[in-house]
């Protein structure tokens, strides 16, 4: 009994924590260790091993990561750093997990509990752009494969900490402008349905692939590059129907996904970015992809981000994003700019400096010269809501840990 009432109260203390993280990103708190994800793909022969890689992330205070496998290495080399991470099962295993409950049970046992908790895993992504690709029996044992994996997350006591999604192409949109009139393709529409109701049914985001810079390089005459960039400062585009002011591609078209899902009866589900970036480089036909561009691109959405900005549709919740990539990859197939989307070489010289700075673990945020130049934007309003929010924070704080404590 007195193990039980333990038990209780330290769920209770934790969920009151859990409380205040969220609340406080309401309120609009900024908080640079989360304001950042990354993609750290490893298609390349000559890239830092994974404990150099991850001083690296824990000295730029970069706190959210993606990898696109179940690295042995790569997931020991996160344990104790507290950074989360999402993991991935690749295309090939998904149609085995959606046949049989017993395979999704097997490799979650042995290629994500045995580093789990000291490795923070917090997302599991299955497959990558399925619902655009031509494996029909690939989309169809998508979301079944998700359903197993969770019911095996379920099973191991993970569920509560681990979320099962998959990261969609834009290209599953048939519409995408403006935002209001977002729509999924006829042939994915059934698809989503499933996924969606998934994801509604177990609190987990819809993960999108957004890239500007492919509209931009495919139309250069008639997409403002200030527009796919970001650029905070330019009128921007407004749409017609909802009166939303858009200086964001990106974030216009995380809105036309909302507004997709909307019209399927799942406007509750959170869209988050699981890839965006801008190469630095590429060939003569791919226009825009210059040094300058990329710099531009991820310094202001990293602005945006360490500002908690939201997108027009949602103000008050800040987008998640997660930057492609880390590294430039050497052996990615295709045009030169594939290989060429990291922040870093793989002898971590940067390609471009966005603001981050590799600081001691004993220094301030490496994001804070980008946290002052984005407060600045907030008026005394915002930071007066903010502070009303943060000291009803505090008093739900206090009521909670005090109940608990007296259970």
């Amino acid at each position: 009994m007195a193990f039980a009432l333990l038990m209780l109260k330290s769920r209770l203390v934790i969920c009151t924590l859990l409380c205040i993280s969220l609340l406080s990103a309401e309120v609009g708190l900024v908080r640079p260790a989360a304001a950042l994800g990354i993609n750290y793909g490893q298609v390349a022969n000559n890239l830092p091993a994974p404990a150099q890689v991850v001083q690296l992330l824990s000295s730029l205070r970069i706190g959210k990561v993606r990898i696109y496998d179940v690295n042995p290495q790569v997931l020991s080399a996160f344990a104790g750093t507290g950074i989360e991470l999402i993991v991935t099962v690749p295309d090939d295993l998904v149609p085995g997990m959606a046949a049989s409950a017993s395979q999704a049970l097997q490799w979650l046992t042995a290629g994500v509990r045995p580093y789990f908790p000291a490795t923070r895993v917090t997302g599991i992504a299955v497959g990558n752009e399925v619902f655009t690709g031509d494996d029909q029996q690939l989309k169809a044992s998508l979301v079944p494969a998700m359903r197993n994996l969770h019911a095996a997350l379920a099973q191991l006591g993970m569920d509560a900490y681990v979320r099962v999604s998959t990261a969609n192409s834009l290209a599953v949109l048939a519409t995408s402008y403006p935002p209001s009139q977002g729509v999924f393709t006829q042939d994915a529409a059934p698809y989503m349905a499933q996924l969606l109701r998934f994801l509604s049914d177990t609190s987990a985001p819809f993960w999108i692939n957004a890239y500007p810079y492919f509209a931009y390089k495919d139309d250069p005459s008639r997409v403002s590059l200030d527009y796919a960039l970001s650029n905070p400062y330019h009128v921007g585009a407004v749409d017609p129907y909802t009166h939303l002011q858009y200086t964001s591609m990106l974030y216009a078209q995380v809105d036309a996904v909302t507004f997709a899902a909307a019209r399927l009866g799942y406007g509750n589900v959170p869209v988050h970015v699981s890839e965006t970036g801008w190469p630095s480089k590429g060939d003569a036909d791919e226009a825009g992809a210059t040094v300058e561009n990329a710099r531009q691109y991820n310094r202001n959405l990293l602005l945006r981000q360490v500002s908690g900005e939201g997108t027009p549709l949602r103000p008050k919740l800040r987008l998640e994003v997660y930057l492609f990539a880390l590294f430039n990859e050497d052996m990615k197939p295709g045009p030169t700019s594939e290989r060429n989307y990291g922040l870093y070489q793989p002898d971590m010289s940067m390609v471009y400096n966005v603001g981050l700075n590799q600081q001691s673990t004993t220094s301030a945020a490496s994001l804070s010269s980008l946290a002052t130049s984005a407060a600045a934007r907030r008026t005394a309003t915002d930071v007066g809501k903010d502070y009303a929010g943060l000291c009803l924070v505090t008093s739900l704080a206090i009521l909670l840990i005090t109940q608990a404590l007296l259970l």
